[in-house]
């Protein structure tokens, strides 16, 4: 299980040659965009000269276990269960996670990366072990906009995004939370999302690297080192949309 905080670059960092991104199984875990994701990473990366090769896998095939940064999308109960099953019997994702490849997953992946997860009916799953989480099912199901400020020392400004699930995610030893909520649910306690090591799990769909593209530059830089700044011309439209989600939601309300 990954446990700690990021220090320079991990064992599958490739520096300016390559980088690989592997999209895991969007045929089960992409119900909300977020293949936007993927799509954010490898642009940031080509505006800065990094050639990129990014590999998608299906559910029906093996998780290479030699990528340099790992996304997973969010799914309903069943394709959640499903990809567990799958993901646990491979092993790919873990073992990569184990060497420091960078990992990042939005809300039903994120909860598949914990020790156990809420099934169809609410009962506990197991998980990939990856991160020490612990996911069920709330109260509460958190719709809507949601901010919530990021810890400090990542170095990435308030987060925005849309959530809806309605999970409640207990955090453990080793694990940190990435925010805390200003407007919204997320983890259902007070915090958003969760990382250890290059592991880094969110409920913020929109998709998040869109909305957030100093998230974006953060697994970039954990993946390839430090990254030089963009171009601001090529920052245009990304940081209006981004100060529009902002303005849309008022600090305080949930």
């Amino acid at each position: 299980m990954v446990e700690g905080t990021p220090s320079g670059r991990g064992t599958h960092a490739r520096g300016p040659g390559s980088l690989r991104l592997v999209w895991v199984y969007p045929d089960l875990l992409s119900t909300y965009g977020d293949r936007g994701n993927l799509l954010v990473l490898e642009r940031r990366a080509r505006l800065r000269g990094l050639p990129v090769e990014s590999v998608i896998v299906n559910a029906d095939q093996p998780v290479p276990r030699q990528g340099d940064i790992y996304l997973m999308g969010g799914g309903e109960d069943l394709p959640q269960i499903l990809a567990a099953r799958r993901l646990r019997a491979d092993g790919g994702l873990r073992a990569a996670a184990g060497h420091g490849a960078v990992v990042f997953a939005v809300c039903a992946g994120y909860q598949l990366l914990g020790v156990e997860f809420g099934g169809e009916e609410g009962q506990p799953l197991p998980g990939l072990e990856i991160l020490n989480i612990r996911s069920g099912r709330g109260e509460r199901r958190g719709v809507g906009e949601i901010l919530a400020d990021v810890d400090r020392s990542l170095g990435v400004p308030r987060l925005t995004g849309f959530e809806n699930h309605q999970g409640v995610t207990r955090l453990g030893r080793g694990v940190a939370p990435l925010a805390r909520v200003v407007a919204g649910v997320g983890n259902g306690d007070g915090t958003e999302g969760a990382y250890a090591g290059r592991v880094l799990g969110t409920y913020l769909h929109g998709p998040a690297l869109v909305r957030n593209p100093a998230l974006a530059d953060l697994l970039l830089s954990w993946a390839a080192g430090p990254l030089p700044p963009l171009n601001a011309r090529d920052e245009e439209w990304t940081l209006r949309l981004r100060e529009q989600r902002l303005a849309a939601v008022p600090a305080g309300s949930s």
